[in-house]
């Protein structure tokens, strides 16, 4: 039996009895461990069986770390050990929870000791603080299943089923409810962190909305993973709940059923290709506003290079909805306007909820290629003009791969709902994510690719530097798509900084909450939140 498969039938009676949460600051260390504690908390190096599968869970080949050792704590307490280990070593410490950074943050040359928060996955109901308790390291496809099959409920989250909690609701998370039910951090309540204090001390704490730690728990809606300490369970409750020992009515209940379909432009001529994703891109950014009849509408679209562009937007919707038929039409019929050839419209289907869900979400995985990504927020569409050089792009005879392309998300309904400030996440009038991908295999086309989507983003915003600087048209951008790109000068030319594209306004105050939490440093990448003196 491995390590880690070992370890998952140790589990302490720490654990199942979930961490220690102290409630004032300073919040106090945790004790010196007991023998049992420190036996039984995972600490694997090179030498170990499991080293390498651990080094290879992050979701882009292109990076890949070789820390001196991974600790695979299960509960809260075990993490205030792993942590106080690697301080007292002088490891630099980088955190994973699903694995699915885009960028180096967690696999860099510099990372020396992983802590991997697979095993604390749990997703239960916390009666003391009636919320929903689900731990850093869960997917999102397991929360899902859990929290509709248990009670009935779900949050609105990320399509990629593979996807830690840690990473994707600290760093906002969004996903096909969005619309109508807002972004994950609109329903995080609370989260159980642990911090190293001033002195080199771990300890763990627990930040509410509405405790005396109300700062932390900001800080980590939308923030962003590993700037201030290792979350290692989140408190799920709706921001407009009101508390009820119901838990059914602490998080968004989902429609019930789902009709989808597609729409398929499968070649592309630039006028072809301008009017469609024009007509797609004007479509969300007339019907984005909060309370929108369309709020329920969630229709990704995806651009790949092959032979021009090949379009492909996959509407879906609550099936029960009285006029869910003829949203569906009107929607289909604005993108078609106009377009010649015209596209191909695939029937709509019905069907249940998490089982439509499901098929329509991206599996479990690491990324078969090595990649390169970039995002933006929308509060304008897109000119013809950047229209026609994204075009031009994707039709370079050099780059015709499967799994390169442009993405956009819908977004906006009830995300905007919010002020900038209610959480860390600054984006509340955007109406549309996108999201540049560039993939390969071969290793030796790597610099071509990089230079292919460096210089496609840099065309796009040519008129703002290279970079979505927040503006009329630009939201920035979206730390859970990070790009290290956009604090090399090289690259972002705007002489706005990298932290105002992810954070905007907000970032100030986050820079306070890293100073009061993480006073040394402790916690950083190439993407975290700076010391207000760096």
């Amino acid at each position: 039996m491995s390590g880690l498969s070992r370890r998952r039938l140790l589990i302490s009676a720490a654990a199942l009895a979930g961490g220690v949460a102290t409630f004032g600051r300073p919040s106090r260390a945790l004790a010196v461990p007991t023998v049992g504690e420190l036996s039984n908390l995972e600490e694997i190096g090179p030498g170990d069986r499991d080293y390498l599968a651990l080094t290879q869970r992050g979701y882009n080949p292109r990076f890949l770390a070789r820390p001196e050792k991974i600790f695979v704590p299960a509960s809260a307490d075990e993490t205030v050990v792993a942590v106080q280990r690697a301080v007292d070593q002088g490891l630099r410490i980088a955190l994973r929870s699903g694995g699915h950074c885009f960028e180096d943050l967690v696999d860099h040359p510099e990372t020396k000791a992983i802590i991997d928060l697979r095993l604390q996955a749990e997703v239960r109901y916390d009666q003391a603080q009636r919320s929903f308790s689900v731990g850093a390291g869960a997917g999102l496809g397991a929360v899902y299943e859990q929290l509709y099959r248990g009670w009935g409920v779900t949050i609105p989250g990320g399509s990629c089923l593979g996807v830690g909690m840690g990473g994707h609701a600290s760093g906002g998370g969004f996903g096909p409810l969005s619309r109508l039910f807002g972004s994950v951090v609109d329903h995080i309540y609370g989260v159980e962190v642990v911090v190293v204090d001033a002195a080199g001390k771990a300890s763990v704490v627990l930040a509410t909305r509405d405790g005396q730690n109300a700062d932390l728990w900001w800080a980590h809606t939308g923030g962003g993973g590993g700037s201030f300490g290792v979350v290692t369970r989140f408190l799920l409750r709706s921001h407009d709940s009101d508390g009820s020992d119901d838990p059914a009515r602490l998080l968004p209940t989902p429609p019930a059923n789902l009709m989808t379909s597609q729409i398929i432009l499968p070649t592309a001529s630039e006028d072809s290709f301008v009017r469609f994703v024009g007509n797609y891109l004007a479509f969300f950014e007339d019907n984005s506003e909060p309370g929108s009849r369309f709020a329920s509408l969630y229709a990704p679209m995806f651009v790949s290079p092959l032979l021009g562009g090949v379009c492909q937007v996959t509407p879906r919707l609550d099936a029960d909805l009285p006029d869910a038929r003829a949203l569906h039409d009107e929607f289909v019929s604005a993108v078609l306007d106009g377009v010649w050839p015209p596209p191909v419209v695939v029937p709509a289907t019905e069907g249940p909820f998490l089982d439509m869900s499901s098929r329509l979400s991206a599996p479990k995985g690491r990324a078969p290629s090595s990649g390169k990504y970039k995002g933006a927020n929308l509060r304008r569409a897109y000119s013809p003009e950047q229209l026609r050089t994204l075009h031009r792009y994707l039709s370079d005879p050099r780059f015709q791969g499967l799994e390169s392309g442009v993405e956009f998300f819908p977004v906006g309904g009830a995300i905007n709902a919010r002020s900038s400030d209610a959480t860390a996440m600054p984006t509340r009038d955007s109406f549309m994510k996108a999201f540049f991908i560039a993939s390969w295999r071969n290793p030796a086309e790597e610099n071509a690719y990089l230079e292919w989507s460096r210089n496609m983003y840099r065309d796009i915003y040519v008129d703002t530097g290279g970079v979505p600087v927040p503006n009329h048209a630009n939201g920035g951008s979206y730390i859970n798509y990070p790009d290290n790109d956009l604090r090399d000068p090289q690259w972002n030319t705007s002489g706005v900084p990298w932290h105002t594209v992810y954070f905007g306004d907000n970032y100030e105050r986050l820079q306070q909450v890293k100073s009061k939490w993480d006073p040394r440093n402790t916690f950083r990448h190439s993407l975290s939140i700076e010391l207000p003196d760096q």
